[in-house]
């Protein structure tokens, strides 16, 4: 999730795109009126296409696709920053030829409602939660996530072992973006790297569509479950002046942090991909959710 900054040198920073958000909060605090539903957990919707349902008195926007299978996982796909589930519609057509998979717009994204106040991961997974008791029931799942969208399924997994089986990171958002952006572009720079360091800041406030207010945070183990993790192997974070070389240092660095999610975690790199690796090389990424989809299964 790549944001679009406008700057004389045409740069796109970090993992926010179209000015959404993009790093890790866990000690943020919800403003959001969103409660888990009580109720016991429904059968899982068999439908195909695109729907509206409701997750705490709120409406997400939902397609699923594909054939169910006993014991087979539930593929669900999760979008960066200032993106939808209409940016994944192509890989969500290529893994429903052998599996059943479902994304969704995250409040404030898409076409789901907005939130009625800032949100952290608490209340962003607690409508992950709502929503998986809908599309999945007590059956297995496994989280592919891009951007900000694994940054959201790598906080989630740990608390949710019963249910997420594994897990694959698309040049997630590293757990420590807010730091690392911050010791990269000091606040003396100037020019496009004081507007990135600028803009990136004001996101992780909670500036940003879904009203997300990110801070950093540790990588939490998941047990043994598998887990992808695949980096870009295109240095685009280099375009940003002068402090592009330490910004690809870190965002390096912060994917192989992301190995601490399981004892069964690998790390690839997507040799002809920029920051959307499933866009790219999509090649790459049905691979990988395949893989972890069929380890899950077992």
């Amino acid at each position: 999730m790549l944001p679009r900054i406008k700057t004389s040198a045409a740069i796109a920073v970090c993992c926010v795109a179209a000015g959404a958000g993009l790093v890790g909060c866990e000690d943020a605090t919800d403003g959001d009126s969103f409660a888990a539903p009580t109720a016991g957990k429904a059968d899982p919707g068999l439908f195909s296409g695109t729907k509206k349902i409701d997750v705490g008195g709120k409406s997400v926007n939902v397609s699923c696709s594909g054939e169910p299978a006993k014991g087979k996982p539930v593929i669900v796909l999760m979008h960066g920053g200032g993106d939808g589930l209409d940016k994944l519609a192509a890989l969500q057509k290529t893994l429903s030829e052998k599996n059943r998979v479902c994304s969704y717009d995250r409040l404030g994204a898409g076409a789901s409602d907005k939130p009625d106040g800032p949100q952290n991961f608490s209340s962003t997974g607690k409508v992950l939660t709502g929503l998986l008791d809908q599309i999945a029931g007590d059956g297995p799942v496994v989280l592919a996530g891009h951007s900000l969208g694994g940054l959201i399924a790598a906080r989630y997994a740990p608390d949710h072992r019963d249910r997420v089986k594994g897990v694959v990171l698309m040049d997630t958002t590293p757990s420590t973006m807010v730091g690392d952006i911050t010791k990269a572009i000091p606040a003396s720079a100037k020019g496009p790297a004081a507007e990135v360091r600028a803009q990136n800041l004001a996101i992780f406030q909670g500036q940003n569509p879904e009203k997300l207010v990110i801070t950093d945070g540790k990588v939490r183990s998941a047990g043994t479950i598998p887990v992808e993790v695949i980096k870009h192997g295109k240095p685009y974070l280099m375009a940003v002046p002068t402090y592009g070389p330490r910004l690809e240092r870190a965002w390096s660095a912060g994917q192989r942090r992301w190995l601490a999610l399981s004892s069964r975690s690998t790390l690839s790199t997507a040799a002809k991909s920029g920051h959307y690796i499933y866009v790219d090389q999509p090649d790459v990424a049905v691979r990988a959710i395949q893989r972890v989809t069929a380890q899950a299964a077992r």
